[in-house]
């Protein structure tokens, strides 16, 4: 007897195509990448790690270098005059004889008016901007101050001598000599000239303000909501909540918005040479003329006639670099230390 055959169409299950690896099943995850490819990237990686590495290193480098050539520059004037460079008063080119303690002691005089002026009110600002004003008043008032950073130091300078040294030498000097009786101490003695340390540290005042308002806006706009909610669910006043509470957690930042202040007050030149006076010679009064490192390099620098007074102006500028790296140094601990407490 012969069995009949199955049709043609039908299939078995036996029979049925089953999928391969080489063709993957809808929804399952893809292949693989290949080696190439993770090699590739990889190597970009590292490419890209080397490069950002080398952008980072210019940096020290370039300050290495500077520090390096004006060192070099200046040691010949060092190794003449010795410590008596720092501690002497005596600038005589004709003589050879270099000192460089009057401009060092403008120098930091004036950075410290400077600081003692600006920064109240640089942190006043910031508080009011952070945490009192309207929204349609905080930011115009907050580019206004910033535009103060972007005022040229000529201008400053010229500013300076034509509307407040005319003001501190006719009102301001004698009010606080005679009326405020302030005469009495050496701080305020002397004639009322008009170009002197007091009129330099006020420039660099507002020269500075814009960079410590800055920061500290946005540090105190830093500070959590959170903070200051549970500050007044305890009770505390708005006040009270700012300084106990807003301030404290922001202090790292405003020290670093005071320094880089007082870095910018320890180089600047051309706004404070205009209304100092240049006069080289110390002076307990601040309504006395003065120098800076900055002023006595830009006003000699050009008129430099042997190697002696090149080299003793180069010594100058590496103690201001030596100053600034060693106020920079003091202000990167001083924030280690506030922010180490703080946590």
């Amino acid at each position: 007897m012969q069995t009949p055959s199955l049709p043609a169409t039908v299939t078995t299950p036996e029979s049925r195509t089953l999928p391969t690896l080489a063709t993957p099943l809808a929804g399952s995850p893809a292949a693989p990448p290949s080696r190439v490819s993770i090699e590739g990237t990889v190597v970009a990686d590292r490419v890209y790690r080397a490069a950002i590495f080398g952008f980072a290193l210019c940096v020290p480098i370039l300050l290495l270098l500077i520090f390096v050539e004006v060192g070099v520059a200046g040691w010949p004037a060092l190794r003449q005059f010795g410590f008596g460079f720092l501690t002497s008063s005596t600038w005589d080119p004709v003589a050879g004889q270099f000192g460089a303690a009057p401009a060092i002691a403008g120098t930091i005089i004036t950075s410290i008016i400077a600081l003692v002026i600006a920064t109240p009110l640089a942190l006043g600002g910031a508080i009011f901007l952070s945490d009192f004003a309207p929204s349609w008043v905080r930011q115009p008032l907050a580019f206004l101050i910033d535009l103060l950073a972007a005022v040229p130091s000529v201008v400053y300078g010229l500013w300076g001598v034509f509307f407040l040294l005319p003001l501190l030498r006719e009102d301001v000097m004698p009010f606080l000599r005679d009326t405020l009786h302030l005469g009495a101490t050496p701080f305020f003695r002397g004639p009322a000239y008009g170009p002197s340390v007091l009129a330099a540290g006020l420039i660099l005042s507002i020269m500075v303000l814009p960079y410590i308002a800055a920061v500290s806006r946005e540090v105190l706009m830093a500070v959590p909501r959170s903070q200051r909610e549970a500050a007044l669910a305890l009770g505390a006043t708005r006040w009270e909540t700012i300084t106990g509470a807003v301030i404290p957690f922001a202090r790292s930042g405003i020290i670093g918005g005071v320094i880089l202040g007082l870095g910018r007050a320890l180089g600047e030149t051309m706004a404070v040479t205009m209304v100092i006076g240049n006069r080289h010679e110390l002076s307990a009064s601040l309504f006395a003329p003065g120098y800076t490192m900055a002023s006595l390099i830009a006003n000699e620098f050009s008129e430099a006639t042997n190697d002696v007074h090149l080299s003793a102006l180069m010594a100058v500028g590496f103690v201001l670099l030596l100053i600034t790296l060693v106020v920079n140094g003091i202000a990167r601990w001083l924030v280690w230390q506030t922010g180490g407490s703080r946590s």
